[in-house]
């Protein structure tokens, strides 16, 4: 997630950062967003090492607010690519995993909501309810019980899809690490940081299923001999 612009210029948040005077609106801008948290991508500006939240508030960039947005956003862009390469085997999961994406850009809207500064108004827009939560956890159990017992540790492995999804997952844990503070200090919401904590276990167990699926075989950690 970028965030452009000096103070006032720009904001992250729902719609996206908003441009000064409507530059986004009237073009200018090298990218725009609709409805969602997405920030455009706004003409060079200084920010002198600062960025702005949803609620308006100007913190640096080094914040931890904007390394949870950066992580997230890595996490939508390896999903993209694990998406790519399952849809080019016909995976019928592709469109959960757009689900995923979508979802992500709601956990964006939350975390560049701090609570400590956020008015109902922002609250409205950006609250995140536990029914995703719930949604990937029927998703975990029907890929799990189509799969074999789990007898070894496995390597991110099994093909293109299943070594992508793993990807995924593995960048999943560290925005999940990045959010939790957040959370502990009630700056975002908790479950924001369950649906990263679900979505993990859900990437594993799909990355499973996609080898199984293709006809892959997984790798297995084989301890060196001394």
């Amino acid at each position: 997630r970028r965030h452009r612009g000096s103070a006032g210029r720009g904001r992250a948040g729902p719609g996206g950062t908003e441009g000064a005077r409507g530059r986004a609106r009237r073009g200018r801008a090298r990218g725009s967003a609709g409805p969602g948290p997405a920030s455009e991508r706004l003409p060079r500006a200084s920010s002198k090492g600062f960025s702005s939240t949803f609620t308006g508030e100007r913190r640096p960039k080094g914040d931890r607010i904007f390394e949870a947005l950066g992580a997230t956003d890595e996490l939508s862009s390896a999903i993209g690519l694990a998406g790519e390469f399952s849809s080019e085997k016909g995976h019928a999961f592709v469109e959960q995993l757009h689900k995923v994406q979508c979802m992500l850009q709601d956990v964006g809207s939350n975390i560049a909501t701090p609570l400590s500064s956020a008015r109902e108004a922002h609250l409205k827009r950006t609250s995140f309810s536990e029914k995703p939560v719930l949604e990937l956890e029927q998703w975990i159990d029907s890929y799990s019980e189509q799969l074999p017992p789990l007898r070894a540790f496995i390597l991110p492995s099994g093909g293109k899809s299943s070594a992508a999804l793993h990807f995924s997952r593995a960048v999943c844990r560290r925005a999940e690490r990045c959010v939790v503070p957040l959370v502990q200090a009630g700056e975002a919401d908790p479950n924001v940081a369950k649906y990263l904590n679900r979505l993990s276990d859900y990437l594993f167990v799909l990355a499973r299923y996609a080898a199984m699926k293709e006809g892959k075989e997984e790798k297995i950690y084989v301890k060196p001999e001394p």
